[in-house]
């Protein structure tokens, strides 16, 4: 399966996510290689609800 993720840079450092097909499926971290599981953890919780 394929789920378009946009990411953005946060202003007070670090960046976020969020999957534009999933309402409120959002997620954030300090730096990318913390991001991308964090990702893949958002989705599957929201998929889950």
């Amino acid at each position: 399966m394929k789920i378009k993720v946009v990411i953005h840079k946060a202003e007070e450092g670090g960046f976020w996510a969020e999957v534009p097909a999933i309402p409120g499926c959002l997620t954030q971290a300090d730096t990318w290689e913390e991001l991308l599981p964090n990702i893949y953890e958002a989705v599957e919780a929201c998929l889950v609800v």
